[in-house]
Formats: structure tokens, C-alpha cells, sequence
């Protein structure tokens, strides 16, 4: 005879709530602090410090290299967090996915560069990429899980969205750290010492991080897939699902195929545009336009500001009308956009940069806001953690990896913006199939999503009910 099913979850508290989110969006700004600032330094200084024998461009293209290098590690970040994610909790591999990305950002800055060892100095670099790469593979989906899995379904966009606001404000971070010292320090200073700065600071960051997180508690709806699990060890129909409980990774192809594709689509646009607006931007504004280094880091810095201000009015938007809409917003938008964002760009003003930087990133954030609680809902709560971070973090090597590398390609061959422009409307078309194929998500229960997991459609369930 089956067990008795544990009782549903209950949602947080308000108060309990907020100190979730607050836990997840520190450590996400840690983390994003860590990957955007290496993004940094890699269009300033990393190609004369670790590729010194190159020219200016192919210099800067071996650093973007190295940059894309920590993308391809992020897949495999997704399957190992999202493989034991899904078994032992959200909030352990959480803590181990911020020891990881802390202690290789803070080893960057202990370097030694190439006029001290040679070629081991590049090799090194590229060790310690793969390393934050592979943290936050596996810290994006338990972030916004543990966030979206402590709520109820009303605000879901809403509160899910505020740990996607960790990027622009680990990128104001880090483009605020970087902009201080290239004003305070004279060109010949930063480029000896004081880039390393940044990169120690992260020391600091992490022990804060970690004293949040560590007072935290897991997701109740975790915990109730956990003890369903349990329950159905004690029967024998759990026998022929043991392998997949076992693997969630096999659960998630298995069930969500289809799912996994709808969020890779939906990356391409999200993260191609945001990588080729905050870090090609640097390389580009001061190569082609004549903008000096400061002039186009101030102009990030104040964008991924209000960047982070719109975050959670677009997830708020996603409550109130689905996710689908407002994203198909904001992938149109910023295909719709890329042309004017470069015309802009070359004229040469700051006021231009900074419209042209601020608009790309406010139509960026119409994808990232709902993104959380769109990807949450698509998967089944054992393979929620999996099916997230693969989604999300495979789409990656084929977008945000190559981007900046692509776009500096393309500017070397062609001498020209349009192509790049041509290459992020691309980007733009795939999301806006992706999007357009999948259903709306926003009425889905986290648990009731766990409970019809594997599920047909029957007579008796309504049409629109979701089977996965």
C-alpha cells in the first residue's frame, strides 16, 4: 500500500520571503561580480598582460577567447549542481558554487602575467576561467529555484526576478571597482598592479556571501518532492522509475525534451544582446568611435543601474499579463534596435553611448525579468534544478560564449557594425520562435507541475492543464 502523500507546501512568509531573495541576490551579485569583471579586464588590460606578442585586436580577440573559455565550462557546471541539486537541495550546492567562483576570482589576482612566466601565465588564466565557469553553471538555476520554490504563484515573476537583478548589479559592481581605479590610477599603474584589486576584493565578497547563505533555509517544495521520493521508494511502480530518480539529468530528457530546447531558444537573443552591449561595447566604442576607456565604462556603469531598476518591474509585468508577451517584447526590441544602438555609438558622444547602452539593456531586462520564473515553471521539481540549468547554461556556449569573440571577428573583417548588428538580429529571430512555439506558464503550481510530472492528459483534467 502507498504512503500517505506529505502535506503541500507552504509558501514563506513575507518576512521570510525577503530575507530568501535577499540571500540569492547577494550571491548572485558575488557571482556575476566575479564572471563581468574578468569580461572587464579581458577588453582593457588582459591582452597586453597575458598576450603580449600579439597586435592590439588579435590580442584582444586571444582575451576574449579566454573570456568564451568560462562559457563552455558553464554546461558542465549545469549537469554535476543540477544532478546533485536535484537530490540533496538547492542550498548546499549553492554554498559550494560561491566557494568556487570566490576562490579562483580571487586567484586571478594573485597572478603572474606573461613577462613573469611566459606562456604557463595565459595557461593559468584559462584554468581559473574554467573554474568560475563551472560555478556558475550550477549557481544560476539554484538561485532563482530557491526563490521561485519558497513563493506562490501570484508574484512568482515578480520575486524570481530579483535574483536576475545579480547580473546588472554584479556588472555595475564590477564596472564601478574598475571605472574608480582607471580614474584614480594612471594608465601605466592599473596596467601594473592595480587591476588586481578588483579580483582580491572578491575574498571579502564571498565571506559575506557565505554568512547570508548559510542562514537560509531549503525549498519547501524540495522537501515535499523529496519525501514523495521517499514514499514511493516503498512500492513497486517506484522500481521502474528508479534509474531516472536516481539521474535527474534522464528524467529531464526523458519528460522536458521539449522544454530544454523552448529555454535554450529563448537564451540566444538574452544572451548574445547583453554580452555584445556590456562587453564588446568596450572594445568597439573605444576602437571605432574614439570613446576614451573611462567615458564608455561610465556609460555601462550608469546603464546596468537602471538596468537593474527595471528588472523587477518587467518580472512584475510577467505576473500580471505571462511571461510569454513580455518576452517577446523584449527579444523584438532589441533586434528592432541594434542598428540606431551602433549609429549612435559612432557618433562619438557620451549622450549617445549612454542612450544607446541604457535602451539595449532596458529591452535586455524585458527577457531576463521573467526568464527565472519562466524556466522554473517549465520542469518538474526533482529535475527543476536540472532542467533549468541545462536549458539555460548549454544555450550559452552557442550565444554569450562566442558573442564578444564573434563581434570583434567581424568588426576586424568587415570594418563595419552592420554585420554585428545582422549577427544580434539573428539572435533575435531564434528567441522570437522559441518563445512564440512554447505556452504560458504563469498560472503553473510548482508542486502540482511535481505531482503530473511524467503525467498524460486525461478526460477528466481541464485542457489547459499542464502535463509534462
Amino acid at each position: 500500500m502507498a504512503s500517505a502523500a506529505p502535506a503541500p507546501p507552504t509558501p514563506a512568509s513575507p518576512g521570510n520571503l525577503k530575507r530568501i531573495v535577499a540571500a540569492s541576490l547577494i550571491g548572485t551579485t558575488i557571482e556575476w561580480y566575479d564572471f563581468f569583471l574578468y569580461g572587464s579586464a579581458a577588453a582593457l588590460v588582459f591582452n597586453k598582460l597575458f598576450f603580449p606578442d600579439s597586435d592590439p585586436l588579435v590580442g584582444t580577440l586571444l582575451s576574449f577567447l579566454t573570456y568564451a573559455v568560462g562559457f563552455a565550462a558553464r554546461p558542465i557546471g549545469a549537469l554535476v549542481f543540477g544532478h546533485y541539486g536535484d537530490r540533496l537541495g538547492r542550498k548546499k550546492l549553492l554554498v559550494l558554487s560561491l566557494l568556487l567562483m570566490g576562490g579562483a576570482t580571487f586567484a586571478i589576482g594573485l597572478l603572474p602575467t606573461h613577462a613573469t612566466i611566459g606562456s604557463a601565465a595565459p595557461v593559468l588564466l584559462t584554468v581559473l576561467r574554467l573554474v568560475q565557469g563551472f560555478a556558475l553553471g550550477g549557481e544560476w538555476g539554484g538561485a532563482v529555484l530557491l526563490v521561485s520554490e519558497h513563493g506562490d504563484a501570484r508574484r512568482r515573476g515578480f520575486w524570481a526576478s530579483w535574483p536576475q537583478t545579480g547580473a546588472p548589479a554584479g556588472q555595475l559592481l564590477a564596472t564601478g571597482v574598475l571605472s574608480l581605479l582607471t580614474a584614480v590610477l594612471s594608465e601605466s599603474a592599473f596596467g601594473s598592479w592595480g587591476w588586481r584589486i578588483p579580483f582580491l576584493l572578491s575574498g571579502v565578497l564571498v565571506i559575506v556571501g557565505l554568512w547570508i547563505r548559510l542562514s537560509v533555509d531549503e525549498s519547501p517544495v524540495f522537501k515535499q518532492a523529496l519525501a514523495q521520493a521517499e514514499a514511493r521508494k516503498s512500492t513497486r511502480a517506484a522500481e521502474a522509475d528508479a534509474g531516472a530518480e536516481k539521474l535527474p539529468l534522464v528524467s529531464v530528457m526523458r519528460h522536458h525534451w521539449r522544454d530544454v530546447l523552448v529555454a535554450m531558444g529563448a537564451r540566444m537573443a538574452e544572451n548574445i544582446s547583453y554580452y555584445v552591449i556590456t562587453a564588446f561595447i568596450l572594445v568597439y566604442a573605444t576602437t571605432s568611435a574614439g570613446v576614451s576607456k573611462q567615458t564608455a565604462l561610465n556609460a555601462v556603469l550608469i546603464a546596468s543601474a537602471v538596468h537593474f531598476a527595471v528588472i523587477p518591474g518587467w518580472g512584475a509585468l510577467s505576473d500580471r499579463i505571462g511571461r510569454r508577451p513580455v518576452y517577446l517584447l523584449g527579444a523584438a526590441g532589441v533586434g528592432l534596435w541594434m542598428f540606431p544602438f551602433f549609429s549612435l555609438i559612432d557618433t562619438g558622444g557620451f549622450g549617445n553611448l549612454l542612450l544607446a547602452v541604457t535602451v539595449g539593456l532596458v529591452l535586455h531586462g524585458a527577457m531576463y525579468a521573467p526568464q527565472a520564473a519562466f524556466f522554473s515553471e517549465m520542469f518538474a521539481t526533482r529535475m527543476r534544478y536540472s532542467g533549468a540549468s541545462i536549458g539555460a547554461q548549454f544555450a550559452s556556449v552557442a550565444a554569450g560564449a562566442p558573442a564578444p569573440l564573434i563581434a570583434t571577428a567581424l568588426l576586424d573583417a568587415y570594418g563595419s557594425s552592420t554585420p554585428i548588428a545582422l549577427y544580434v538580429i539573428s539572435a533575435a529571430i531564434l528567441t522570437l520562435i522559441a518563445v512564440g512555439v512554447a505556452k504560458e506558464t504563469r498560472h503553473r503550481d510548482l508542486a502540482d507541475v511535481e505531482r503530473s510530472a511524467g503525467a498524460e492528459p486525461t478526460a477528466a483534467r481541464p485542457a489547459d492543464a499542464h502535463t509534462v
